[in-house]
C-alpha cells in the first residue's frame, strides 16, 4: 500500500507538469500575439497609405497648402508664422518637445499617460510607475501591458515630455504645459 507521502508527491508532480505545459502553451500564445499584432499594425499601415494615395485630388491640395502656410523660410523671413500644433497621425513619431508644444500634438495614448503623470504631481502622489499606469487605464496588469506601457514612457523621456527621476518612475518634465496651458 503507498504510502500518503508517495501519493502526495505523486500529484504534486503531475501538478508541477500541468503548469509546466501550460507556462509552454502561454508563451507560444504570447509569440503567436506578437506576431499577429506586427501584422495588423504593418496591414493598418498599409491602409494608411493607399488611403493617402486614393484620396480626391482636392483633398491632397489642401493638405499640401496647409503645410505650405506653416513652413517658415529657410531665412526666418518672408514665411507666414507657425500655426498652431496640430494632432499626430496614429503611428506616427512623438515628436521632441519644445517650448509652446502642447499636448494634442501627441496620440491619445500618449496624452493619456502625460495626464495620469500629472494628475500623480497635483495630488502630491509623486511619479508614476508603468504597473499603477496599467491600472489606472483598466489594463490588465500583465508583463506584456506594462512593458508596452513602459516602451511608450521612455520614447516620451527620450523626446522631453517626461522625466524619469528614478528607474521605472515617470513625471512630467519640468516645463511641458498642461492640456489647456499652464505648467
Amino acid at each position: 500500500m503507498p504510502s500518503v507521502v508517495g501519493l502526495l508527491e505523486q500529484r504534486e508532480l503531475g501538478a508541477r507538469r500541468r503548469v509546466d505545459e501550460l507556462r509552454e502553451e502561454a508563451d507560444r500564445v504570447q509569440a503567436e500575439l506578437a506576431v499577429a499584432e506586427r501584422e495588423w499594425q504593418e496591414w493598418a499601415i498599409a491602409r494608411s497609405k493607399v488611403g493617402e494615395v486614393l484620396a480626391p485630388e482636392s483633398e491632397t491640395e489642401q493638405d499640401h497648402t496647409r503645410v505650405d502656410q506653416a513652413a517658415p523660410t529657410a531665412e526666418g523671413r518672408g514665411g507666414t508664422a507657425p500655426q498652431a500644433p496640430q494632432a499626430a497621425k496614429p503611428k506616427a513619431q512623438v515628436p521632441m518637445w519644445r517650448e509652446g508644444l502642447d499636448w494634442s500634438a501627441l496620440s491619445v495614448d500618449y496624452q493619456r499617460i502625460l495626464q495620469l503623470g500629472a494628475d500623480q504631481v497635483r495630488l502630491g502622489q509623486g511619479p508614476v510607475t508603468c504597473q499603477e499606469m496599467a491600472a489606472a487605464f483598466g489594463m490588465d496588469v500583465v508583463p506584456a501591458r506594462v512593458e508596452a506601457l513602459r516602451s511608450k514612457a521612455k520614447r516620451l523621456v527620450a523626446r522631453g515630455w517626461l522625466a524619469e527621476p528614478a528607474p521605472g518612475r515617470f513625471t512630467p518634465a519640468r516645463g511641458v504645459a498642461r492640456p489647456g496651458g499652464g505648467s
